[in-house]
């Protein structure tokens, strides 16, 4: 899988989730694993580039491999402002999110609602692809609706427009996240570019990633919900990819190693106060499988300060 001058060690990515994929997520999938893992959606917007989420969401020091960022917006001079900004800050490759189904996303005109309008799509491809010198790739979904299927319509304009690389996840934006991902559609897209595509939506397993890659014919497949408690699940697709062997599924003792090396970075990079407010639905991801009742999470929930997690954790673990 090849991205410009980049080549990806294994084809697995790790798609960009805002308030999942910040610097402690991608380099704890990186080290699991994750050919390249790109960063939390930024807004084109500039007057919002100084709070403190986005400032978070831009720090990048001492990150492993390609140094992806994805950015946002619907006006193609401000989102080509955006890509200088963020390449002057340290991007390797710029992605622009035309994927996010989100409303408050959409009512801006901005991620998977620029599908309704090629010109524009146009515009602001041109826009960025001129504004840096670094390779810009694309996220999309299948179209607006199931009625409006135009992928493969964008697809090809985003590779006349100098796009280097193209992920699709397998819903329109009217089907948000309910049913099953089809992979038709980038089947489709795959054989209409030469540029290359990267497959998304529901692989949750290793049989799963290897099906949506033969199926497809897709250069590389990108992770996203599957990952969330399970970053391990890299390492496992990667292993299975390569062998057609399972890998053993990590013991308790290395789960809970992870576990605490996760939370302790959490911590660590937004502080004990925030840190343990974002840890929560890391822990509850991780746990999901183990507390089945529910009963440890709840507890933990309650807890606000860095210690008394990590305290938490160890006792639960030690139960096991």
């Amino acid at each position: 899988m090849q991205i410009g001058p980049y080549k990806l060690d294994v084809p697995l990515i790790l798609a960009p989730m805002a308030g999942v994929t910040d610097q402690p997520f991608r380099k704890l999938c990186l080290q699991m694993g994750a050919g390249l893992a790109v960063s939390e959606m930024l807004s084109a917007n500039p007057d919002v580039w100084q709070s403190e989420k986005s400032r978070l969401r831009m720090v990048h020091d001492q990150e492993a491999g390609v140094r992806a960022v994805q950015i946002a917006g619907s006006e193609p001079q401000l989102m080509a402002d955006a890509a200088r900004f963020n390449v002057e800050n340290g991007a390797q490759v710029i992605d622009i999110n035309m994927g996010c189904p989100a409303k408050k996303v959409n009512k801006k005109l901005a991620g998977s609602a620029l599908l309704q309008f090629p010109d524009l799509v146009e515009d602001i491809l041109k826009a960025v692809v001129a504004a840096v010198d670094v390779p810009v790739t694309l996220k999309i979904r299948t179209g607006w609706d199931p009625e409006n299927r135009n992928g493969v319509v964008i697809a090809k304009l985003a590779e006349r427009c100098g796009i280097q690389s193209l992920a699709v996840h397998g819903r329109t934006r009217a089907c948000m996240f309910k049913g099953d991902a089809e992979f038709e559609t980038i089947r489709a897209i795959k054989r209409a570019v030469d540029m290359p595509v990267v497959a998304n939506g529901d692989i949750t397993s290793v049989e799963k990633a290897q099906w949506v890659l033969k199926h497809t014919g897709a250069d590389a497949i990108m992770i996203g919900r599957g990952a969330q408690g399970r970053p391990w699940l890299f390492r496992e697709t990667a292993h299975f990819l390569e062998t057609g062997r399972h890998l053993p599924a990590p013991s308790i003792g290395e789960q809970a190693s992870i576990l605490r090396e996760h939370v302790e970075a959490l911590h660590g990079f937004y502080g004990d106060f925030k840190g343990a407010q974002i840890a929560r639905k890391h822990v509850g991801w991780y746990l999901a499988s183990h507390d089945e009742g529910g009963e440890f999470r709840r507890a933990f929930y309650a807890l606000t300060d860095a210690q008394s997690q990590l305290d938490a954790l160890a006792r639960y673990f030690r139960s096991l």
